[in-house]
């Protein structure tokens, strides 16, 4: 996965150093997602208390990803992740039908920054292995995006642990952010 991952950065965008922003509610998958593409195979993760970081070194540039845990102590320093992001990836956990409202309002309140009006969001609509999980379409529903318009959105469904859609999604916020 991680010659696969530098291979799509850089027919996309070459030499370039990105600043992603990685977000979600605890347990959504952040650090599982991020350790895949760093090592390219599922490791056995705590959860993340507060924030951290991956630089991921692919031929020429650095693709960081913060990623930052919703835990209600922390949502007050997301603001200062916001300045200078070349993308968002808004990890869900398609599975936690119970949580998904609670992460549909946090995705709204990052969409009205100004900080990030012009910035791409990638959701990933994580976890799909797992039965029950709901479809993007489904998620898309359910975190109110409908009638979201005029920003470049798009709903991945993903799952950390075999690595599906996390090729696609990653193709899909490499292209906007080149586009820019």
């Amino acid at each position: 996965m991680g010659f696969f991952f530098s291979s799509i950065w850089n027919k996309f965008l070459g030499n370039r150093d990105l600043r992603i922003l990685m977000v979600g509610l605890d347990a959504a998958g952040k650090t599982t997602i991020l350790n895949k593409l760093k090592k390219g195979e599922t490791v056995k993760s705590i959860p993340e208390i507060g924030f951290g970081s991956k630089t991921l070194k692919c031929e020429g540039f650095n693709f960081i990803a913060w990623h930052v845990g919703f835990a209600n102590d922390n949502r007050v320093l997301w603001k200062q992740y916001y300045q200078n992001t070349d993308g968002l990836i808004f990890v869900v956990d398609s599975h936690d039908r119970d949580r998904i409202e609670d992460a549909g309002e946090e995705l709204k309140k990052m969409l009205a920054e100004e900080e990030l009006k012009d910035c791409p969001f990638l959701i990933m609509a994580n976890k799909q292995d797992l039965n029950n999980a709901l479809p993007p379409n489904e998620v898309t529903k359910e975190l109110g995006l409908l009638n979201v318009k005029g920003r470049p959105l798009f709903v991945r469904g993903t799952s950390a642990i075999n690595g599906e859609g996390l090729k696609e999604g990653l193709e899909w916020l490499a292209s906007v952010i080149k586009k820019e």
